[in-house]
């Protein structure tokens, strides 16, 4: 029985839980993974934990804030003058943005208050800040 190891083609379905239970991503709707571990695909941590499974095997892994998407910054909110944004463009709480800052740089923000002149965005992903739960299981290795 082949067993992952760094270097390996993984194919993996999983449950993606928050500690209060929420799903944030399920291969039973979206589909199993394929990555070759080591190749900065997936969480260091994670790959950790898959390296040493083989075909059909189970495990529930558990990632913190910090060895996840790491902890939710400050300084990726900002809040820009309404004036901005073109007036005839609606901008509603939850709307996603890219913003292009200088040198080119693209970020995804997300709208999370709007006044009659100000908007504020998060930069932080979406799972920034919480602990991760994986109920994994390793489908193919290669």
């Amino acid at each position: 029985m082949k067993r992952a190891t760094i270097g390996s083609s993984v194919t993996f379905s999983y449950i993606g839980t928050l500690d209060n239970g929420r799903i944030f991503y399920s291969s039973d709707e979206q589909g199993s993974l394929t990555v070759t571990l080591g190749s900065g695909e997936l969480f260091p941590a994670l790959e950790q934990a898959i390296v040493g499974m083989a075909d059909g095997e189970v495990k529930n892994i558990y990632l913190t804030a910090e060895a996840a998407y790491g902890p939710r910054l400050p300084e990726n909110i900002l809040t820009l003058s309404r004036a901005m944004f073109p007036a005839d463009k609606e901008i509603t709480t939850g709307q996603k943005l890219q913003l292009e800052f200088k040198g080119g740089v693209k970020r995804n923000m997300v709208v999370t208050e709007v006044s009659g002149t100000e908007v504020t965005l998060d930069g932080n992903h979406g799972l920034a800040g919480l602990d991760l739960t994986f109920a994994l299981r390793v489908d193919r290795v290669e």
